[in-house]
Parts: C-alpha cells; structure tokens; sequence
C-alpha cells in the first residue's frame, strides 16, 4: 500500500537577481541601471541580469550579442565569485539561525524545513518573513520565498511574488493553487515540455490532472510519473541538510570556433588541469569521464567512458578524453569543451524509505 509523505512546512528562499544585485550593492552607480554579469566578448554569456535589464528580456544563459541587441543600454560587470560566496555565507549563516535542516541548492536558493525549528515559531510565514528582514538588515539585498507542505510547491511559490515578496500555499489551498496554476510554471516542466504539453491539450495543471497515470507514462515516460504526483501535491523528496556532490566538472567557451583536433587537446589539458584542482579540494575522484562538446552552430555532444578505479589525477583525464574525442568524427568547429568526472567515491548510499503516515498539521501555517 502507498503510504502519502508527512505534511511538513516548507521554505524555499531564492535571492533577487543575486549575482547582478550583489554587484549593484557593492557599485552604487549603477543601481536602477540594466546590467549583466557575464563576458562581454562576442562569445561572452549573460550570468545574471538586474530586474531592469529582464524588462528588455535580457537572461541568464543569453549570448551577450543578443542581450545587447535587445538592450543597448546594457552595463556588462565581471563577475566576482569570491564576493558571491561571501554574501551567500552569510545568508546561510542566517537560515541556521532558524532549523538545521538547510538544503543548500546553490548560492542564492535553499530549502529550509521549519516543520520544528529552533524559534518555537509554529507560523512558517512568519519564519519565513523574519529570514528576509535578517538578509535584508545583514546583507542589504531582497530576497523573496515560497511556502508550502512540501519542496516542489514552495520552489514555485517563491516565484509567484518575486522580487521582494512570499507566497504562502498553505495544506487546505494547496490542490486549487496547482489546478489554477499555467503549467510552464511548474518546476520541471522545461521549454520543450511546455510545447509538448500544449499539443496534448494540457495547459493548465487541471489539464494536468485530468490525464491518467497511464496516459502520462506513454507520452512522458518516468517524468510523467513525477508530473502526476506533484499536480495532486504529492512530492516525497524531504530537505536534505548534506547533498551530496554527484560530479566535478570544469569547461571553456573560446573566443574563436577550432577545428584543430590537436588545439583541442590542448584546451583540454588546461581544462583536466583544473578538474583536478576542484578533485583535490574536495577530496574525491570518480570513475566516469565525459567530454562535453558544443559546436558552432550551438549543438551539445557528450561522450563518457567509465573506468574500472577511481581517478583524480589530470593525466589520466586527458588521456581518456583523448580516446572519447577521436572516437568518432567531430561534425563542426567546436565553440566549447568541457570535463566532468562522476561516479564519484563519496556516495553513501541511500538511506532506507521511512514509513510516513499522512498527518494534517494543526498549527497556524
């Protein structure tokens, strides 16, 4: 028998615009100014954008020839992530101020669950309110939140009211919020979903709702499983407060498409190299090796090999690099290489599934 997940209460914290805010905060000219933080090299791309550079649609991951076609205006900042960590030590400092169950999703987003928490607090609105005042008085930045009875309703809440705001789905508005809810804003559902979804007459996640487990299953596979869960508010993943790093990776975008196999290498020794820096620091090595490839005209290849032993040394890297990139023949000139190494030696393994009882909270949410 299925048992239904515990109703816990859920804060997903998402800083505004963090990377390009910080930069405002530290550089007051150019507060209410459209910037970018990224390259502004004509193979350079968009880290983050202000508030008042997305009015232009500029975004993150966007070239930085198209950022400036749509906005002229556009400041580009180089980035500075030793700053970026610093601020986001701070902010998480903060969270552990309030429960130790932090679930870290990168720099500037995290779960928390204040199911119990150290404030006696039993309002998470309330929680997650105070949170924000604290960034805000420690920090000087906004940041907005999402709360809910689990992870995947709180990260689409946090949305809703950005920037500076929180949206509360408490367990008695949870099923009407999702069926109202367009379905390009739920988490998970990418670009191309969307475009499939809308061919299959779902829209909205009643549309969603409405299709069978099985009819999900044929046209979506193992994610239509989750879309079926998730759009009845089930979501049994609980925060985890030490995620462990599935893989270590390093890439280069060049200033100038290559063709030569042999410069190839070379960009790839530089890149081993720096893999391995990111090994050693952490403390950890892998067994499975995979160059990435994007050519010119923006297609992405991946080739892996998996080794018998661990490795965190660059020669090896290259090596097997070597062997995935003269596997087959390259199709294009190539914009952009990559090494990621996975399979790594710090798996713990998972824990055993908890036998959770469906329990309706009876404090104020």
């Amino acid at each position: 028998m299925k048992e239904e997940l515990l109703q816990r209460k859920i804060i997903h914290v998402d800083m505004d615009a963090f990377y390009a805010s910080v930069e405002q905060l530290d550089n007051p000219e150019l507060r209410g100014k459209p910037i970018a933080v990224g390259g502004t090299s004509k193979r350079g791309v968009v880290s983050a954008a202000s508030y008042e550079a997305r009015k232009f649609g500029v975004r993150s991951a966007m070239s930085s020839i198209i950022a400036i076609q749509n906005c002229p205006d556009l400041i580009f900042v180089k980035s500075n992530f030793k700053r970026y960590h610093e601020v986001s030590d701070q902010i998480r400092k903060i969270f552990y101020e309030f429960t130790d169950k932090v679930e870290p999703l990168s720099l500037d987003e995290a779960y928390l669950d204040v199911t119990e928490n150290k404030k006696g607090n039993p309002s998470a609105s309330l929680i997650a309110k105070e949170i924000r005042k604290k960034i805000k008085e420690v920090t000087g930045l906004n940041a907005s939140a999402g709360i809910s009875i689990n992870k995947f309703i709180a990260k689409v809440a946090s949305d809703i009211n950005k920037p500076n705001g929180q949206k509360t789905v408490p367990p008695n508005e949870v099923i009407d919020f999702l069926e109202k809810l367009d379905i390009k804003k739920f988490f998970g559902v990418g670009k191309v979903t969307v475009q499939k979804m809308y061919r299959h007459g779902i829209f909205t996640g009643k549309d969603l709702k409405e299709k069978s487990k099985e009819y999900l299953d044929e046209h979506f596979g193992k994610s239509g499983r989750f879309y079926y869960q998730v759009v009845r508010g089930n979501h049994f993943s609980e925060v985890k407060p030490s995620r462990t790093r599935k893989s270590l990776a390093a890439e280069r975008t060049f200033s100038e498409n290559i063709s030569s196999e042999i410069f190839m290498i070379k960009k790839l020794e530089d890149i081993a190299k720096e893999v391995e820096k990111r090994l050693k620091k952490s403390k950890v090595a892998g067994k499975t090796v995979t160059l990435k490839i994007k050519y010119s005209d923006f297609t992405l290849q991946t080739r892996s090999k998996t080794l018998p032993y661990y490795i965190s040394d660059k020669n090896v890297m290259v090596e097997t690099v070597k062997e995935l990139l003269y596997q087959s023949t390259m199709k294009n000139s190539v914009r952009l290489l990559g090494i990621s190494l996975s399979n790594l030696n710090n798996d713990k393994g998972k824990p055993a599934k908890e036998k959770v009882v469906a329990v309706q909270l009876k404090f104020d949410f």
